[in-house]
Formats: C-alpha cells, sequence, structure tokens
C-alpha cells in the first residue's frame, strides 16, 4: 500500500470507446495511465457500434492494466483500491471493466469501488484544481449527457438542468457525419468551424430565455440538416455557426442556472465537450460576469479517461463512513448522479 496518509487507487473506465487504465494518488499525482482509443475501428461507422466497442475492451484492457502497473513499477499488492466504472454507458462495455475489477479485487483483496461515470467527470476538475471547494456548479457536457448541477460534495448532487432531447456532444456528433467531417465529430466540427463564418447560417437557438435552465438540441441538429441539404452555405460555415449557436444556448441556459443555484465557489465545466476551446471561453467569461473562478479539467482529463475514476474513488475512500462496494454489484447502463430530481418537462429517456 502507499502509506496511511497516501492512498494509491487503480481505476478503471470502459463505458464507451475509450479503455484505460490508471494510477492515482490521494495527492492528486497522475502516476501512471494507458488509454486504449477505438476511433478506427468505429469511423467506418462514422459512430460507436456497442458490440465492436465491448470486443475491443476484452481485447485490451488486462494489458493496459499490466502496462499501466509496470510503468510505475508497482504491483496489485501496492494499491488501496480499485475502482471502475459501474455505469452508466454501453452495458457491454461497462460490464467488461467491472467485471476485471471485481476480479482484481477478490485477487488482491482490496476494496471494490464502483464509480458513477458521471461522478468521474464531475470530480475530476478537483484533481486537476486543488483548490476547487464544493459546492460548486457544474455544466457536465459529453456525447451522452448535457446536466447543469450543483456539486455540494462527494455523492452530493443537485440536478438543476438536463437536456430534453440530444446531449451536446451527440449534436457535434451529428453535425460532423451530416458535414462529412469525420469521426470523432467534436473535433472535426472545431477545426472547421476555424475556417467559417459563424454569422453565415441561421441557426435557431433552442430554449434561449427560457426560465428553466434545460438544454434541447434536436431542433438545431435537424437545422443543421437542412442548411446542408440546401447546398447554398460551405461547410466550414455551417460547422462555425452551428458552434456559435450551441454555445449560445450554453451560456444562456447557465447563466440561468447560476440564478437559481445559490452561493456556489466556482463555475466548473467537465465532460468530452468541455475540451472544445469555443465552448471553454464562452464559459470563462460567463464566469467573469458572475465575479467567479472559472475550473475547467486539462483536455485529457475532459474526455473519458481512468484518471478521473481513479480520482473518484480516491475522494470516495477518503469520505467518512467509508464502505467498499460488494462483489455482486451489477452494471448499470443508466445511472443518474440525483436520483430525485424532477424529470425535465417535455423529456425522454435520456434526461
Amino acid at each position: 500500500m502507499a502509506g496511511a496518509s497516501t492512498k494509491i487507487v487503480l481505476g478503471i473506465e470502459s463505458s464507451c470507446d475509450e479503455t484505460a487504465a490508471a494510477l492515482v494518488r490521494s495527492d492528486r499525482t497522475i502516476v501512471a495511465q494507458h488509454i486504449a482509443s477505438q476511433d478506427a475501428a468505429h469511423r467506418p461507422y462514422g459512430g460507436v457500434v456497442p458490440e465492436i466497442a465491448a470486443r475491443a475492451h476484452v481485447e485490451v484492457l488486462s494489458p493496459l492494466i499490466a502496462a499501466t502497473l509496470a510503468d510505475a513499477g508497482l504491483t496489485l499488492a501496492d494499491v488501496d483500491a480499485v475502482a471502475a466504472t459501474a455505469g452508466p454507458g454501453l452495458i457491454g462495455g461497462v460490464m467488461v471493466g467491472l467485471v476485471t475489477a471485481k476480479a482484481l479485487a477478490m485477487a488482491g483483496d482490496k476494496p471494490l469501488i464502483a464509480v458513477n461515470h458521471l461522478e468521474g467527470h464531475a470530480l475530476s476538475p478537483r484533481l486537476a484544481a486543488p483548490g476547487l471547494q464544493f459546492p460548486y456548479l457544474l455544466l457536465l457536457v459529453s456525447g451522452g449527457h448535457c446536466q447543469l448541477l450543483v456539486v455540494a460534495g462527494v455523492g452530493r448532487y443537485r440536478r438543476l438542468a438536463t437536456t430534453i432531447d440530444d446531449a451536446l456532444g451527440e449534436a457535434f456528433d451529428k453535425t460532423a457525419k451530416i458535414l462529412g467531417l469525420g469521426f470523432p465529430g467534436g473535433p472535426a466540427v472545431e477545426r472547421a468551424a476555424l475556417d467559417g463564418d459563424s454569422r453565415a447560417v441561421p441557426l435557431p437557438r433552442p430554449l434561449l430565455g427560457s426560465d428553466e435552465p434545460h438544454f434541447s438540441f434536436a431542433g438545431l441538429k435537424s437545422a443543421v440538416l437542412r442548411a446542408n441539404d440546401s447546398g447554398r452555405y460551405a461547410p466550414a460555415d455551417i460547422a462555425a455557426s452551428f458552434q456559435q449557436a450551441a454555445l449560445d444556448c450554453v451560456i444562456d441556459r447557465t447563466r440561468r442556472a447560476l440564478a437559481v443555484a445559490g452561493p456556489v465557489s466556482a463555475l466548473v465545466v467537465a465532460g468530452g465537450v468541455a475540451a472544445n476551446s469555443t465552448v471553454r471561453a464562452g464559459l470563462e467569461n460567463l464566469a467573469a460576469e458572475h465575479a467567479l473562478p472559472f475550473v475547467a479539467p486539462p483536455p485529457a482529463l475532459c474526455t473519458d479517461n481512468a484518471a478521473m475514476i481513479a480520482w473518484a474513488g480516491i475522494e470516495r475512500l477518503s469520505a467518512p463512513g467509508f464502505a467498499p462496494d460488494p462483489l455482486t454489484l451489477a452494471a448499470r447502463p443508466r445511472w443518474p448522479l440525483d436520483p430525485d430530481a424532477a424529470p425535465a418537462r417535455g423529456a425522454g429517456v435520456k434526461a
């Protein structure tokens, strides 16, 4: 073990199309990590194919964990706990990671920590920013999730808003597919937008000005499809106009959430879309308007990774009354951070 004062946790992430393992210490040191991307396997399909993703996790996860331990010069005996994503996500991939973590925990007589993937994102800013204190307002934006939450502590989340249809990352990916920009879609749209005019294409801003701070991106995605089919606009202009419309929605909705959140220590963004520099800049300006610090993890901690899962494990391990999760715990395709949150008006099952 790392010792009484400093803990080290092995984290495993396999909820979508990234297979990852990491060793993180409680002093916020990422000791070692490996990530295997599946972009090449999914690129011909323009999106993630669950069956392909699950098979790829099976093939690479064990060697990835072995390489991470070897890089750190450690063995399983040196680890204080094993943390793994237990949901939400593509159930096949989640099961691969969780079953592997259970086997390691049993073999090494280590505590198992089943981490909510969203909690990994929610707490990852505290890995990168030691001074970040609870409570903070979190914008969680990824391919599958778009939420605004007050993070009051480990395991304490109050959801203020969610998407009533599509997540922002999904809208980025679909826009990239419509424009033929390739996969993964988010970075492709951001690159194309650099050469475009963000005012060239008239696109809607769904729910702009609404009293409820919820999100909607389905209509914007449909408008992108119509603009592209019209043949009137260059792909770069559509990409830039889409990105600006999405940002306008995000800023407006986050501003509304700040008005109802109560006192918070900072405005924080996490999730894959948080790697977008335009989104980050807009949120930084919004935080300045409200005299709040703005915190965003480095891009490597925004996309799916095991360091954030290991860090969430450390946060849980360090919390009062910690108890390991049972080895009988099941993987969960859906797992809300705030199960008591009222459904968004008009929302479907994604919310």
